[in-house]
Formats: structure tokens, C-alpha cells, sequence
């Protein structure tokens, strides 16, 4: 039997993070920002596939919001290709194919 990638939750062995300066969207809430770093002193009961850490976002307010992986979807460029801050095209490629690996299809959207 098959399972769909995004119920699946790899172990913090095989865990990819989301690279720093990444666009992404937060799935419930619906703001884009940028990721900036991880935090290990993790507040609520979410965390990441490593078991303990949380992204950090920025949204443009001075205050960063935790953010876990599941809650979150990557933005793409008119060539599907993730928008990362101050990152040159093969760059982004690879960090692109690397992302595509990791996570489902319905986690990639364009960006507006």
C-alpha cells in the first residue's frame, strides 16, 4: 500500500531543512515570509521532523514567528523554482530538486 509523502514524517536522520532565505507561505494562516534560522527553545507542542526544533519567520514585523515544517508551503517563481533571497539560479535549482524529494507536490506553490 502506497502512503502519500506528506503524512509521512521522516526521521530527524533524514530530515531536510528548509535553507535559510527561502520564501514560504504558512498554510493556515496565509502570510508569506522568509525563513530565518531554527530555534531549539521551541514553545507550544509542535516541532519539526528533528523532534526539536521550530523555524523562525520573518514576516516583516521585528518579531519572528515559530513556525513548524508541517505548517508551512514553499513558494515557487514563474519557473518553478524556489524564491530564495540573494541566490543565484543553479543554486536555487538545486535547492529546488533537493526540496522535491522531500516533500509532496501540494506543498509547492506559486507565488502571486
Amino acid at each position: 500500500m502506497s502512503k502519500d509523502k506528506s503524512s509521512l514524517s521522516q526521521p530527524a536522520s533524514s530530515w531536510t531543512r528548509i535553507p535559510d532565505g527561502t520564501r514560504v507561505r504558512h498554510r493556515h494562516e496565509g502570510h508569506d515570509g522568509i525563513i530565518d534560522g531554527l530555534t531549539e527553545l521551541a514553545t507550544g507542542p509542535g516541532r519539526n521532523p528533528d523532534g526539536k526544533t521550530q523555524y523562525r519567520m520573518n514576516i516583516g514585523t521585528q518579531a519572528r514567528q515559530l513556525v513548524i515544517e508541517d505548517d508551512l508551503c514553499i513558494l515557487l517563481d514563474a519557473d518553478n523554482l524556489v524564491i530564495m533571497v540573494r541566490q543565484k539560479e543553479p543554486y536555487r535549482r538545486s535547492v529546488t530538486a533537493q526540496l522535491h524529494g522531500f516533500f509532496a507536490e501540494d506543498r509547492f506553490i506559486r507565488a502571486a
